[in-house]
């Protein structure tokens, strides 16, 4: 049976993806008066304000990974594989440029032209506007392999090209010459930067020199040698001072005086990974970096000596997370701990609440005389703990209220959340134990016990206030023969659940640590997971099955099968009524645990690692192998009723696409050079719905009421005589002195209604349009119209007004497919008011027109209880609202 995707949740967003290894770019709003930067994630490109790192836009997602970036003052550019996009408003597609046939690896802006160079040796210069393939030239990638690419500020139509064979090309992109060629530095080009002096440009090198070259006179000014291998960015200051910054690829930054000829400072691991870009904002003293750490940060340089400090900064996980967890009891925090070391969280609410607990250091767990004595040998990293494998988090209290263990560690840590720091407390078991590692970790609901469990068998608990060894389960102090793959307290500290790989799983007291049951499993258990309101515990085995365990009778309730791999994640819904589970088998499957079986199952392009589902039921929180974002998905049961029944055995579920992945296929046109692309709504967004016709209230409101306005509209007093002439009479300016004509009569605004008058434009189209079945032109008509003429057109409809009873039924019709549409529903009833006002006397002598009125009212009084079901469900809501103790 195949399936259709998931009926329980919906791709949401993606939390805690900054920026890769493709440098960013900076833009300058004219309007807003702001900077903002551009950076790739993926398919995806993220656009941040400069002045709080706020997410201001999330692009459609492209077909490909992006890998080059470019922005002129309306679009920006985005290469992905072979195909170049122009987006607007950072965010939708409105223009593709086809013509490479290897993959983008360059792109430069240059006026209202693009240049785009492949891994092929091709360049291309576009159109912008137009689509089409202005030049195209072609080089040998054996002999100039075109790596980099400027535009020289004040050259016309130039281009400054760079080679990873290391000569320099300066290129007339409009008459196709080649102006000069640079011979280079016997070193590749890696980047190419305009400084603020005309004529002199910026060159890094595959060997770390930087050359600060005048192109004009083809002369080189200065050299600098950065020690840490190529440059892979390079940015001038505009705001006064001389000095040029360069990145390395290990994530080091060093800045030049260009006055002095020398270094005046360097910024060691301003980034993880290789710095990807750098740009220094025009005028000001800040500079923008980004990197394939996930991180982007802008410096300030207000440091004595010329030295920057870091003045904010968005970094998520540098390497993928493996555990998740919901943190508080408002399900608007996700801990999340990655595989490089850090534990982070996520806010769901704003990324201004996103928080970074830091890195644990080693120096927590030696003495410092040790310490000092090691850290002469030892290095930046090896100073740093090892990833995360499991943690647990409690309530907010005083002191620390997180516990993790670590690859290879058998001491876990503390951490508190409201500090973002580590904690003061290393938890260790007394004795010596140094063969084992701590692998399970669990924190009571009171938030004063840690329970830790070990390779070796054992189980400890902690007060977590004082950091104090408070015993250990299990005779001989070992609580299993096998390795402790979960431990569990539940609601009121009485029980202590832990199973290991000897297939045991123990009830303990937690008071006097005495066991007091065990059940033997089938198979090894993989990991737990409880549910401390209802006393319900999962346990997934290493066979792929799944056991749903009561604590309070300590009996397996139920059993679960279907997935095809290894058991990640498990996770319950607030209420324990669902579990949700995700697989190896890159399944997502909900269980129902009252009815026992599959309730919803979906698949993802990458296996989940962790899952966890928010206190409140709102959002699933997913973490996936190979990427670095927590992806949140909403519960649809919460938004409205979501019909689910139980799945068969042989369900093929469909995939579904993670959030922020999906490729939108919409495509617009750019309109004019000024690239306002406007969006239009559709005029009727579903056939269930009506819409109004947006016109001022004045324009049909007063259609029934037109006597009683002429009533009130008409003159108390006595017409007054017109003023006498004047005593110069008006002449007209000319040689020949000519008397003005005298102004003509005003022609009556009254329409002749008389049997042998013409018919107006109204009446024509209302006929015509009546053996076509369309009265779009008709509608316009009275749309443009005043409550006046309209009056006076419904009148000539009749054969009185020189109409006949063709028109009557006509404009029948009209008001019939206006309310089948939908559209203009208030103009429809209000025509049709005053419409039966008029003629009502009229039709009901004719039977035609009386069954055609018929029709018209059932699809009336069927429009009207649709709405009328729709006002009263909202008015019993606001009610309840208003009313209700909630």
């Amino acid at each position: 049976m195949a399936g259709s995707g998931s009926s329980l949740f919906s791709g949401f967003r993606v939390l805690g993806l900054y920026s890769n290894h493709v440098p960013h770019v900076l833009r300058y709003h004219q309007k807003h008066r702001e900077f903002y930067v551009v950076t790739s994630v993926g398919k995806c490109l993220h656009t941040y304000n400069v002045a709080h790192l706020g997410i201001v836009s999330v692009s459609n997602s492209l077909q490909d990974d992006i890998t080059c970036v470019a922005a002129d003052r309306m679009l920006v550019f985005a290469a992905a594989g072979r195909l170049v996009c122009a987006l607007a408003r950072n965010k939708e597609v409105v223009m593709r440029y086809r013509g490479h046939e290897q993959e983008v690896r360059l792109l430069l802006s240059l006026g209202d032209q693009l240049i785009s160079a492949d891994g092929g040796g091709h360049v291309i210069v576009w159109d912008v506007h137009a689509g089409d393939v202005y030049l195209r030239l072609h080089f040998d990638p054996s002999t100039f392999s075109v790596s980099a690419m400027m535009h020289p500020s004040t050259y016309l139509n130039k281009v400054l090209l760079g080679s990873s064979q290391g000569a320099l090309q300066l290129w007339n992109v409009k008459s196709s010459k080649l102006l000069y060629t640079f011979p280079g530095w016997s070193a590749g080009v890696t980047v190419l930067q305009q400084s603020p002096a005309v004529d002199v440009v910026g060159v890094g090198t595959a060997t770390g020199r930087i050359v600060i070259h005048n192109i004009r006179a083809d002369e080189t000014l200065m050299m600098f040698t950065q020690d840490w291998g190529p440059i892979t960015s390079l940015a001038f200051r505009t705001d006064g001072p001389p000095v040029a910054a360069s990145g390395s690829p290990q994530g080091h930054m060093a800045f030049w005086d260009l006055e002095r000829q020398q270094l005046v400072a360097q910024q060691r691991h301003a980034h993880n990974t290789a710095v990807a870009a750098a740009t220094f904002l025009h005028g000001e003293p800040l500079l923008v970096t980004n990197g394939a750490d996930n991180a982007v940060k802008v410096w300030i340089f207000d440091q004595d000596g010329g030295g920057a400090r870091l003045l904010r900064s968005r970094q998520g996980h540098r390497a993928p997370p493996t555990t998740i967890c919901h943190h508080g009891n408002d399900g608007k925090n996700i801990l999340s701990a990655g595989q490089d070391g850090t534990l982070q969280s996520f806010s769901s609410v704003h990324e201004r609440f996103h928080k970074n607990l830091g890195h644990g250091g080693c120096a927590r767990s030696i003495s410092k005389k040790k310490e000092q004595k090691k850290k002469k040998n030892m290095s930046y990293g090896e100073l740093r703990l090892p990833a995360i494998t499991a943690f647990s988090s409690a309530r907010q209290s005083d002191w620390d209220g997180i516990v993790a263990c670590h690859r290879g560690r058998l001491a876990t840590t503390t951490w508190n959340y409201q500090r973002c720091t580590m904690g003061a407390h290393h938890l260790q078991p007394p004795g010596g134990h140094s063969d084992a590692i701590a692998t399970a970790v669990d924190i009571t609901s009171c938030g004063n016990f840690t329970v830790v469990g070990s390779s070796c068998g054992r189980v400890d608990v902690y007060n977590l206030q004082s950091g104090l060894h408070r015993g250990c389960y299990g005779d001989k102090q070992k609580a299993h023969s096998g390795v402790v793959r979960g431990v569990a307290v539940d609601a009121l500290n009485q029980l202590t659940v832990t199973i290991a790989s000897d297939w045991l799983l123990k009830f303990w007291r937690f008071k006097n640590h005495k066991q007091e049951e065990e059940i033997k499993l089938n198979a090894a258990p993989a990991s737990m997971k409880l549910h401390r309101d209802s006393g319900m515990l999962a346990v997934a085995l290493d066979d792929f099955t799944l056991l749903i365990v009561d604590i309070e009778t300590k009996r397996v309730v139920r059993k679960f099968c279907g997935h095809h791999g290894n058991t990640n994640g498990m996770t319950f819904s607030p209420d324990g009524r669902w579990l949700v589970t995700a697989g190896m088998d890159c399944t997502i499957r909900t269980w129902d645990i009252p009815s026992g079986s599959l309730v919803d199952c979906f698949l993802v392009s990458m296996a989940p690692v962790g899952v966890s589902m928010s206190p409140t039921g709102d959002f699933l929180a997913t973490v996936h192998v190979d990427s670095l974002g927590v992806y949140l998905w909403t519960n649809k049961s919460l938004c409205g009723p979501v019909g689910l029944h139980p799945l068969s055995a042989d369900y093929q579920p469909a995939e579904e696409t993670l959030p922020g992945a999906a490729v939108h296929e919409v495509e617009r046109e750019v309109i004019s050079e000024e690239a306002e692309y406007a969006f239009r709504s559709s005029e009727q967004l579903g056939a269930e719905l009506v819409t109004l016709s947006q016109l001022p209230e004045s324009r049909w409101k007063s259609l029934l009421h037109l006597d009683a306005i002429k009533r009130r509209n008409k003159a108390v007093s006595a017409p007054v005589a017109g003023t006498s002439a004047p005593f110069f009479l008006p002449t007209v300016p000319g040689l020949t002195p000519r008397f003005a004509t005298p102004i003509q009569e005003v022609q009556s605004k009254v329409y002749s209604c008389g049997p042998l008058s013409q018919r107006s434009k109204f009446s024509s189209a209302l006929e015509a349009c009546l053996q076509a079945g369309s009265f779009h032109v008709p509608i316009q008509l009275l749309k443009d119209l005043g409550p006046s003429a309209i009056s006076v057109e419904l009148a000539c409809l009749s054969p009185e007004g020189g109409g006949d009873s063709s028109l009557l039924l006509a404009f029948v019709g009209m008001i019939d497919s206006m309310l089948a549409s939908g559209r203009d529903f208030d103009l429809a009833h209000a025509y049709l008011g005053l419409f039966l006002k008029l003629h009502l006397r009229s039709l009901s002598q004719d039977a035609v027109a009386m069954e055609a009125l018929l029709r018209l009212s059932l699809r009336l009084e069927a429009g009207w209880a649709d709405l009328r079901a729709s006002f009263h469900q909202s008015l019993c809501l606001l009610a309840y609202a208003k009313s209700a103790l909630l």
